[in-house]
C-alpha cells in the first residue's frame, strides 16, 4: 500500500507528549521556522509509518518536530562528497569520475531545532563545519536499479546538514569517522512526497550562518543527479527501504571561506530547500 501523506512530519503532539506521524495543513508554511517562531503547527494525524501512512482526518497540535525518519527506520546513511561543481571548483579539485561515497551510522541521526547539533570535545578544535544537503530517503528495496526507474524508488525528500569535523577528515582518506560523529546528520523538518517534488534537480538550496547566507546553490548543479546517484550506488548492492542519500553541498563550506568560518558554541545554522522548508539547529559543544 503507497502512502496517501505528501508532507509529513515525525512530531511529539501537545495533546498526549507522544510521538506520532502527521500530514501538514497548511503544505504553504515553512514549519522549520515556525517551529522555531513558535507558531502554532496544525498536522492531520497518519495512521501506520512513514512507508505506508494512511492521512486521517483527526487534527493534533505539534509540540516538537523530529526528524522524519529515526534511527529504527534507517538502515544505512549514504553520503555524496564533492557532487556540486561550484563545490569541487572552490576545494581546487577535478570534478569525480564516478560519485564518492562515505557513510554515516545511524547515531548520526539528529532531530531538527530545538535539538542541537552536538560538538564533541574530540572536534572542538575551531574546525567543525556545515554542508547544506538535500536528503533523499528511499522508499522500497532495490537492487541494480537502472536509472530510468530510480526515482520511483524514492519515498521523499527532506533536508539535512552533513556536519563535519575538518581536521579530523584531513587527517586520513577515510571520511566516515569525521562525518559520523553523533549527532551530525540532522534531518527535516518535513519529508515531501515526490508527487510534489517531480523533479528533485529544481531546487534552490541555502544555508544560514546565524541568519546570514553563506550557502546559495541549486541541485541542477550537481554532477551526478539523484536517479545517477541511487543507479550507480544500488549496482550489485541492495537499497533497504530507509536508506537515506545524503547528496552533497554546494559551495560556500566554511573551511575554504576566507576568513574560515567554523560552527561555535551557542550559533545557529539552518539548511533552507525550495518546496521542504528550513532546518534548524543551534550548535552546543559538548
Amino acid at each position: 500500500m503507497s502512502p496517501s501523506w505528501t508532507h509529513l512530519v515525525r512530531f511529539i503532539a501537545t495533546e498526549d507528549n507522544h510521538i506520532h506521524l502527521g500530514q501538514l495543513v497548511d503544505t504553504n508554511r515553512d514549519v522549520g521556522k515556525d517551529s522555531v517562531n513558535g507558531v502554532e503547527i496544525l498536522v492531520y494525524l497518519i495512521e501506520g509509518s512513514i512507508f505506508d501512512g494512511r492521512v486521517t482526518d483527526k487534527i493534533m497540535h505539534v509540540k516538537q518536530i523530529l526528524s522524519p525518519v529515526d534511527s529504527t527506520q534507517c538502515n544505512y546513511i549514504r553520503c555524496l562528497g564533492l557532487n556540486y561543481t561550484d563545490h569541487a571548483i572552490e576545494a581546487n579539485l577535478s570534478l569525480p569520475k564516478v560519485p564518492i561515497m562515505f557513510t554515516k551510522p545511524r547515531s548520526a541521526l539528529a532531530d531538527p531545532y530545538p535539538a542541537t547539533i552536538n560538538i564533541p570535545k574530540c572536534a572542538q578544535d575551531d574546525t567543525s563545519d556545515y554542508e547544506s544537503e538535500l536528503c533523499v530517503v528511499i522508499g522500497k528495496t532495490g537492487r541494480d536499479i537502472p536509472e530510468s526507474e530510480a526515482l520511483d524508488y524514492v519515498l521523499g525528500y527532506t533536508a539535512s546538514n552533513d556536519v563535519s569535523a575538518r581536521a579530523l577528515q584531513l587527517a586520513t582518506a577515510q571520511w566516515s569517522f569525521s562525518k559520523g560523529l553523533d549527532g551530525s546528520c540532522p534531518i527535516g523538518p518535513v519529508l515531501v512526497s515526490p508527487s510534489v517534488i517531480t523533479d528533485p534537480q529544481t531546487l534552490r538550496i541555502r544555508g544560514s550562518h546565524n541568519g546570514s547566507v553563506v550557502q546559495d546553490g541549486h541541485t541542477k548543479d550537481m554532477i551526478f543527479s539523484i536517479a545517477k546517484q541511487i543507479s550507480y550506488l544500488s549496482q550489485g548492492t541492495t537499497l533497504e527501504a530507509g536508506t537515506i542519500f545524503l547528496t552533497g553541498t554546494p559551495a560556500g563550506i566554511g573551511y575554504f571561506r576566507n576568513p574560515r568560518l567554523v560552527l561555535k558554541d551557542g550559533d545557529e545554522f539552518s539548511v533552507e530547500i525550495e518546496g521542504i522548508g528550513s532546518l534548524v539547529n543551534k550548535v552546543r559543544y559538548e
